[in-house]
């Protein structure tokens, strides 16, 4: 771990003193993660070539989706090693905010490896049944939270946003309440997840903007201002954030359309679980709601046209999730997309003016 190495030799060269900043580790996180995926990403492809971990494509899916079938999938290692790297260089790991961010990340990135490698051996796009996956994923994020609120000072109040006076405090019943948090954007990212580049750049969005969201709540000063919870540690997610945006665009330079490699669910699920787990530790559960709210109304395309099909025999969309009710629609896949990541930068906008506004 560098970081603790520069820290400690800080004492004795002042130069190295500019390690101990949070924005200047977050600049070198990013950086780091960056270059190293461009750098690692054209090898990693060519072994899921050779190794045929295609991608299956399911046969109720658009019809011009089935050219994809066989590019290789389980690319979220790449974001992983983008993202581990520059933490275990750069950012404080022995912090329980980070160790709790890492332990669901890569917790939720192996329930995905799982899935996939069932998907890739089978030749379907069926992979762990839902409700064993549901259950490690609540069993691995409310034993990460639990842990928190019982060894460290985890809030486990509510704030509900624009309205500064409204929260709730729920006591240990916030174990269920956070890891709900957790598991639900994961699977949200999850159903996003059915175009080039449509999941990820909405990710490095909404990661960006709980990374400006762990610094305003580590700084007492600024917190204290702008009258939200002060946490401490809470920066130590800031070089975290930057090295998962950096990781990010590494991957985007690989996925975006036509791709060249897809994330799968062990990068789905993994960057999912760490924006939720980002937003418990913040503090902006409810904000995620906005925040991601590209992936709120993907998930909820998909649980509506379920009931609606369940209870009347009648389908809302004309297919689920949304994305692929546009393409049915007659826009194009690029224009569908471009679309979405200008929504969540108004939505990313929007999340920052509840700093203020709260």
């Amino acid at each position: 771990m560098l970081y603790h190495w520069l820290h400690s030799l800080s004492e004795q060269h002042s130069f190295l003193n500019v390690f101990r900043y949070i924005t200047f580790r977050a600049f070198i996180a990013f950086f780091t993660g960056f270059f190293l995926c461009l750098w690692i990403g054209p090898w990693f492809i060519r072994g899921l070539v050779n190794r045929q971990v295609g991608q299956a494509i399911r046969d109720d899916g658009p019809q011009t989706h089935k050219k994809k079938a066989g590019t290789p999938t389980m690319g979220g290692v790449l974001i992983l090693v983008g993202l581990l790297v520059p933490a275990l260089l750069w950012v404080n790991v022995l912090h329980p905010l980070v160790w709790a961010t890492l332990i669901v990340t890569l917790g939720f990135g192996y329930i995905g490896y799982v899935d996939d490698s069932l998907k890739v051996r089978k030749k379907n796009t069926k992979g762990l049944p839902g409700r064993l996956r549901l259950a490690a994923e609540f069993l691995i994020s409310g034993s990460v939270i639990a842990a928190l609120i019982h060894f460290t000072d985890l809030s486990t109040i509510v704030s509900v946003p624009f309205f500064k006076t409204v929260a709730f405090d729920i006591g240990w019943g916030y174990v269920l309440f956070g890891s709900l948090v957790v598991t639900g954007c994961a699977n949200a990212v999850n159903l996003t997840d059915g175009l080039d580049g449509l999941a990820i750049v909405p990710v490095i969005i909404a990661s960006a903007t709980l990374g400006v969201f762990a610094y305003v709540a580590g700084n007492a000063a600024i917190a204290s201002y702008l009258q939200i919870p002060f946490i401490s540690g809470a920066g130590e997610l800031v070089p975290l954030a930057g090295a998962m945006v950096a990781a990010g665009l590494g991957f985007l330079w690989f996925n975006t359309y036509p791709a060249q490699v897809f994330m799968g669910d062990i990068g789905s699920l993994s960057i999912g679980g760490f924006l939720g787990i980002l937003a418990v530790l913040t503090k902006n559960e409810i904000v995620l709601i906005v925040l991601g709210g590209v992936f709120v109304v993907e998930a909820l395309s998909v649980i509506t046209q379920v009931i609606s099909f369940k209870l009347t025999g009648r389908r809302i969309f004309k297919m689920a999730p949304i994305h692929h009710h546009f393409e049915l629609k007659g826009l194009t896949e690029t224009k569908i997309i471009v679309r979405f990541w200008i929504i969540s930068i108004l939505l990313a906008i929007l999340s920052l003016a509840t700093l203020k506004l709260r």
